[in-house]
This record gives structure tokens, C-alpha cells and sequence, in this order.
């Protein structure tokens, strides 16, 4: 176990309060740790993508403008402002003339009603959807250079510092 080890049991005494002192040679072990990469195996991974057809059906909203002219022939005092009817569905524009006499009045010619009406149709088309599988499979490692590969290179002592790793 030990080499250098040149004692024996008849070399060690009991320490006694009349016996002396005897220096007992011991052996000191020092360890050293490294790694090394090791190929245990490999994979290929193989991918596979495959399309299929599918129809989306999704409810979408449009939106129209109506347009109504309403025609008032009415004078007025002052220009009347923009405004809103029925909860704010209707948008009412003013269109005003100025009509020369012998003196200028305003007179309300006609009014624009602006409508929102909202509808909603189902839409169905087709797309195409694409999906991928991934197949693994596994390898034996590479196979080695030679026989010199087999051993080690740092002296078989677990000290591979400053070694190559293969």
C-alpha cells in the first residue's frame, strides 16, 4: 500500500511517561482531481414538418356610413352648431347658404345625417397550419484514433492538468 514505508510494529512503542519520544515515519497522500470529457454516445435529430388544411371561422365586424339629406329651407337666427341625435347614433352636419336680399339672412338649407349602422357576418376561410415533429435517435460514440487513446495520457496518476482533452 505504501512504498516507501520501512517500519514495522516492533518500531512502535506505547508512549509511557519513563519511555521516550520515538518519531514513527508516516506517509502523506495527496489527491489531485481533473475531468475529462468522455463521449458515451450521440444523437441525430431528425425534423419532420407537416401541413394540414384548416378553416377558420371568426365572427367580423363592419362598419357602414349612411348617409340621409334632409332638406329644411328654414331661417335661422344664428349658424347652429354640429350635434348628435338619438344617443349619439346620428351625427347631425348643418349646411348653411347665405341668401342676398335686401338685407342678409341665414337660412338653414339642409341638414346631413350621419348614421352608423353595425353588422356582423361569420367569415370562413382556409389555412394551412404547420407543425413539426422531432425524431431522436441515438448513436454509439465515434470510434477512437488507435490504441494509444485507450490509455491514458496524463502518466495514469488522475493529474490532467496541462493535458489535452481529446
Amino acid at each position: 500500500m505504501w512504498p516507501d514505508a520501512s517500519w514495522s510494529a516492533a518500531d512502535v512503542t506505547e508512549r509511557r511517561p519513563e519511555a521516550t519520544a520515538q518519531a514513527i515515519p508516516l506517509l502523506e497522500e495527496h489527491l489531485t482531481l481533473g475531468h475529462r470529457r468522455v463521449e458515451t454516445g450521440r444523437v441525430r435529430v431528425h425534423l419532420a414538418t407537416t401541413t394540414e388544411e384548416a378553416r377558420l371561422r371568426e365572427p367580423a365586424w363592419h362598419e357602414r356610413v349612411e348617409i340621409q339629406r334632409v332638406a329644411i329651407g328654414r331661417e335661422v337666427a344664428e349658424a347652429p352648431g354640429i350635434r348628435e341625435e338619438e344617443d349619439g347614433a346620428v351625427l347631425v352636419v348643418p349646411v348653411l347658404e347665405e341668401i342676398l336680399v335686401t338685407e342678409r339672412r341665414i337660412v338653414l338649407k339642409e341638414e346631413i345625417r350621419i348614421r352608423r349602422v353595425r353588422t356582423s357576418e361569420t367569415i370562413e376561410k382556409t389555412v394551412a397550419l404547420h407543425s413539426q415533429t422531432a425524431t431522436v435517435e441515438r448513436l454509439p460514440p465515434a470510434p477512437r484514433d488507435g490504441p494509444e487513446s485507450q490509455t491514458r495520457r496524463d502518466g495514469g496518476n488522475g493529474d490532467d492538468a496541462g493535458t489535452p482533452r481529446p
